[in-house]
């Protein structure tokens, strides 16, 4: 049977990343997206110009119409933006939980412009992890959820899990920052932890890598027999999308993975 996925995130004009990442890769991997907007972005390959953040109702009302209508099963949140709005989407989700909800904690783009206000992290840690199956942040991303230092190391990354681990269930620590020609996540789940790694791939395009990632995770998940198959398979389909970049020639920066790499020649 055909997933129905959901994702929960802002627009990028560029392709690149937001709900465009998400939805090609639902696409690409045999789901059926859906959509819910949370801000519209004026964004390209080289940075963020703007952002018009939507109201928590207006989030609110795009997603209980949908839920009561659609049967979803699996959602990938991204940028929230605020405060309100991610307290609205948590909300919703204890009242209506689909089997599996992903986090890829949005906070700061590729460009270095920050996408989620500092009030916003505190109902971010404290009102929607709790309610998630898997938290999926970067080391800059890990270090801004628990207040702390970014991890610098492998050794530092285990400690932050184990702090990570008593926010949300499920727990993917992505070791991308670090130096090494292997990038290494950790996964925790259900106390058991799994070291994944994956050559790094040489490309300047790597606009959206978190958000395809997430949102392959959730359109895998519904098919999977537990998350480290869904978490190892979505990091191969990354990883072959990474050494794909190249073929395309978006924007003058940072241009998006290849999500098509399968079904394009």
């Amino acid at each position: 049977m055909i997933p129905t996925v959901l994702t929960i995130a802002g627009t990028d004009p560029s392709g690149g990343a937001g709900i465009s990442a998400d939805l090609k890769t639902f696409s690409a991997l045999g789901a059926f997206g859906t959509v819910v907007v949370t801000a519209v972005v004026a964004q390209n390959t080289r940075g963020v110009k703007a952002v018009h953040q939507l109201g928590a109702d207006d989030v609110r009302t795009q997603l209980e119409v949908l839920l009561d209508d659609v049967h979803v099963d699996a959602v990938k949140i991204g940028m929230l933006g605020s405060a309100e709005v991610t307290r609205a989407v948590a909300a919703v989700l204890r009242e209506r939980r689909p089997a599996y909800v992903v986090l890829d904690p949005v906070m700061v783009a590729k460009s270095g412009d920050r996408l989620l206000a500092e009030d916003a992290v505190v109902a971010l840690r404290d009102d929607l992890l709790p309610g998630c199956d898997l938290v999926t942040p970067n080391l800059p991303e890990a270090a801004d959820l628990l207040g702390e230092v970014e991890a610098a190391d492998e050794d530092a990354m285990v400690a932050q899990l184990d702090r990570l681990a008593d926010l949300c269930p499920g727990v993917l620590l992505k070791g991308g920052h670090l130096d090494g020609e292997h990038s290494v996540d950790l996964l925790r789940v259900d106390g058991t932890d799994t070291r994944l790694t994956a050559p790094r791939v040489a490309t300047r395009n790597s606009h959206g890598t978190g958000c395809t990632l997430s949102s392959a995770i959730a359109a895998l998940r519904p098919g999977s027999a537990g998350w480290v198959e869904a978490v190892s398979a979505a990091k191969d389909y990354l990883t072959v999308a990474l050494r794909h970049a190249d073929d395309l020639d978006i924007g003058g920066g940072h241009g998006p993975v290849h999500h098509f790499h399968a079904l394009w020649t």
